[in-house]
Order: structure tokens, then C-alpha cells, then sequence
């Protein structure tokens, strides 16, 4: 029998397999920010360790960050602390990081690809469960806990047990306007924030393998919202002409050897995976949320139905009540307070671009506050350079400054108690977005249909 990707990274990396347990892995890109670092680099100066391999670790500051006035000191006295602590703990152990205002600054799941710190055929974590996001590259890319973040500082290893593996066909082809977000959301609508509980995903198709790398992003980031470790989809020539000369990528004869050795993690043609799944594209509409996990997800045009896959009766009740929705109710009209475009789910370039395709010759509604965080200073530039700024700007909107934003609750981008958002980012928990917000997921060109229209709408309707 042959190999998948995953089996084939996995089982390069390999240091040592305890008997009856895990495996030691080697990993070769661990990323660090200011939420869970502190306590990991505390660990390693109370024992007296440095951080074994500070050229395989990049940090970056993003969850506690502003996304305006960056130059000027963080005025929340907690983010200040955090921020100002992974700058210390980087200098000290001579770890490359990106402050705020650095050219390569940005939330670490999107500057990792766009740097070239991530390439394909890697084991990459870092203290964030949308690590998931770097599995586009071809790689095997996770979240860790605290105490695994110090683990990789001190030996550049960690221990895991070998998860079982899913695969997830789409193909066909895509409806007009439909997105990767799109895709994702109807996936995960289909099997369940549990449906691929303690799996590897690996996304194959017609439908992946037409999306750019920054739509395969957005999929592998999402792909812990089913449950899944973690996601990835094999590399092949998108991958690595997205790769070619970036900043930390590979130049050269050492970019043609890295290509010939990434063209063998192909999975092979027998092999055997735990879990199937196919989808057929033409079933994918634009999608929204209606309840309190991204499992509860629906098409834009359509009504709030009775139950959600692995939803237990109590719980989608519940959801509703928190939501201010009852079942068979239609969204669209319904009003919004927020839009939120941006997080290392939707806040790339490739994002803006179609969110200000729907905007322009519109005005934003003018109840409607709108939050547009690119992901990346890069991502920051590349809206001037391309025009999107001022499309946007004439619109009515305000761009901010890079950052997790209004992702999470941990920076001062909060939606206010029982307020409506449509956010193009990952989880529509409870209190995500603020205490009491009310959260509604979408993908950029819903989310832009309805700063517009001030009301959930279709882009269609514009």
C-alpha cells in the first residue's frame, strides 16, 4: 500500500517512535506570538535553557495589537505587557520577529506564506489552532498548547501521537461567486464541528486544485472547525510557483532541488484513508451562519432550518436564543451593525480584491460600522499599489492597520453586546467577538453585499 502526503512528512520527521505511544517529531517552523510565548520562554529561563534552533522560530505581534495609531504606544496596559514581552524573549534568544510597523509585520498565519518561512513538505507549529492555515504549502502544519511551545523551544521536537487521516473530495465546478469560504463553510455545514474529530484532512478535487494558494488558506484554516487537526492539500505547480522568490524561500538550484524532492509527496495512488467524503461543487451557494458554531451554516438565500448536524436539540436551541433567530426564518433583510473583513482567514489580498469588487459604485450604509484589517503590512501595500484603497475610500470605508482584529475579543476591535456582524474570520463562538456580540460568518463578497446594503444580502442583489 502507498503513502499519502501526510504519511510522507510524518514519516520523514520521525526522530524516535516510543513503544506504545508517540512519536518524537522533528519540526522545522515553529511560529511565536505574544499569547502563549510568555509562559513558554518563563519555563525555559527557570531551568536554565535557550531555545535550541532560534533560526527555526519566527514571532510576530498580532493578537493583542491595534489596528490604528500603531506608531504610537499600545495603551491597553495587558497587550502592552505581551506585546513588549515577545520582544524582550526574541532579542534574548535571538529569534527573528516582526514588531509592529515592520514591512513584515502581520498576523503570523499569513506572513508565514507570504515571507517564504513556510514551504511544503514541513512540520510547522505554532501556539494557535489556525496553524492549520500552512497546510495549503503542502505540509503538516498544527496548533500546540503552552507547555508544547516551550517543548519546541527547548529541543525543536515535540511528541504526537500519529492522527488518522480524512479525505475530502469537491468536484465539479463552482457557481458564480461562490468562494473558498464559501466551500469551506458548506463542508463543514455537511459533517459537523465534529465530524472529522482526531483526522488529518487532506482536500483533493477539481475545486482545490483550481483554487489559488490564498484560497487553500482559507479552506486548511478552517479545517479545525470540523474538528480535524489540522488540513492540507499536496503541493503542485500553484504551490510552487507561489513559493518562487520569496523572502525566505529558496533560490536557485536549491529551489529546483527543493521542487524535485516536494513533486514526490503526491499522494500515492494506494492508499488508504479512514474517512471519505465527496461533494459535488454545484451544491455550494454563498453561505452564512446563523447560529453559534461555524457548523451551523446555511446558504445566503435560504431559511434557518431545525436542526444542525451534530447539534444536540438543547444546544441548537440555545443557539438560536443567543442568535435572536428562530427556525425557518430567512436572514437576507435581516439588519447588521458590523462588518468585519480581515483575520488569517479572509485578510489577504486576494480577499480585498473581491470585497471591492462588490463595492464599487456603492456607498457603505451608513448604520453599518465597518472594520477592513489586512492581514499583513504586505497585504497593506498591495491595496494602495493596486488601487483597492481608493476604491474603498470612495465607498465610504476606512482601511486600519494590520492585525488579528476584530478575530477575537483580545485587542480593543470589539463588537458591542447584541450587536449584529458579519465577519469574514473563523468562529462565530459565543463572546468571540465581544461579549455578547452576535456573530455572522460570510465570505468577503457577502460580507461587503451587506456593508453596502446595511442589511444580510447576496452580492447578486448589487
Amino acid at each position: 500500500m502507498g503513502k499519502t502526503t501526510f504519511d510522507k512528512i510524518w514519516d520523514a520527521h520521525v526522530v524516535k517512535s516510543v513503544e506504545d505511544g508517540p512519536d518524537i517529531l522533528y519540526i522545522d517552523r515553529h511560529l511565536v506570538h505574544e499569547v502563549t510565548s510568555p509562559q513558554a520562554f518563563a519555563g525555559l529561563k527557570a531551568r536554565g535553557l535557550k531555545v535550541r534552533r532560534p533560526d527555526r522560530t519566527f514571532a510576530a505581534c498580532d493578537h493583542n495589537t491595534p489596528t490604528h495609531n500603531q506608531d504610537n504606544p499600545i495603551a491597553d496596559p495587558s497587550s502592552a505587557t505581551a506585546v513588549a514581552a515577545l520582544a524582550a524573549n526574541t532579542k534574548a534568544n535571538g529569534i527573528p520577529y516582526f514588531p509592529l510597523g515592520d514591512p513584515a509585520n502581520g498576523i503570523l498565519h499569513v506572513i508565514g506564506p507570504e515571507q517564504g518561512i513556510v514551504l511544503c513538505g514541513q512540520t510547522v507549529v505554532c501556539g494557535d489552532s489556525h496553524t492549520s492555515t500552512h497546510g495549503a504549502l503542502g505540509n503538516i502544519a498544527f496548533g500546540i498548547g503552552t507547555s508544547e511551545v516551550e517543548m519546541v523551544l527547548a529541543t525543536q521536537c515535540i511528541m504526537q501521537c500519529k492522527p488518522k487521516q480524512a479525505r475530502i473530495d469537491v468536484n465539479g465546478t463552482l457557481r458564480p461567486g461562490v468562494c473558498p469560504k464559501d466551500v469551506i463553510l458548506y463542508i463543514i455545514s455537511r459533517l459537523g464541528t465534529s465530524g472529522c474529530t482526531g483526522h488529518f484532512v487532506e482536500y483533493c478535487g477539481d475545486v482545490f486544485r483550481g483554487m489559488s494558494m490564498e484560497g487553500r488558506m482559507t479552506v486548511c484554516n478552517m479545517s479545525i472547525e470540523m474538528g480535524a487537526r489540522g488540513g492540507l492539500v499536496a503541493p503542485d505547480e500553484t504551490t510552487f510557483d507561489y513559493i518562487r522568490g520569496r523572502r525566505f524561500a529558496p533560490k536557485g538550484a536549491d529551489f529546483d532541488r527543493d521542487v524535485a524532492y516536494w513533486k514526490t509527496l503526491a499522494s500515492d495512488e494506494d492508499v488508504h484513508y479512514d474517512m471519505e467524503f465527496a461533494f459535488d461543487a454545484a451544491d455550494i451557494h454563498p453561505m452564512v451562519t446563523y447560529g453559534t458554531n461555524p457548523g451551523m451554516g446555511m446558504p445566503v438565500t435560504g431559511t434557518i432550518p431545525s436542526s444542525a448536524v451534530g447539534c444536540d436539540p438543547g444546544s441548537f436551541n440555545d443557539a438560536l436564543a443567543y442568535m435572536g433567530f428562530e427556525p425557518g426564518e430567512r436572514l437576507l433583510g435581516h439588519k447588521v451593525d458590523y462588518v468585519f473583513l480581515g483575520s488569517c482567514t479572509d485578510g489577504r489580498i486576494e480577499d480585498f480584491r473581491a470585497f471591492a469588487d462588490v463595492v464599487e459604485g456603492h456607498r457603505k450604509a451608513a448604520g453599518v460600522t465597518a472594520w477592513l484589517v489586512p492581514g499583513s503590512k504586505s497585504v497593506e501595500r498591495r491595496i494602495e499599489e493596486e488601487g483597492i484603497g481608493r476604491t474603498l475610500r470612495d465607498a465610504g470605508f476606512e482601511i486600519r492597520q494590520p492585525g488579528c482584529s476584530a478575530c477575537l475579543a483580545m485587542n480593543d476591535d470589539k463588537v458591542p453586546e447584541g450587536k449584529y456582524c458579519v465577519s469574514t474570520s473563523n468562529r462565530n463562538f459565543v463572546g468571540r467577538q465581544g461579549r455578547g456580540a452576535r456573530t455572522i460568518l460570510s465570505g468577503p463578497a457577502v460580507a461587503a453585499a451587506c456593508a453596502v446594503a446595511g442589511v444580510i444580502s447576496c452580492p447578486d442583489e448589487l
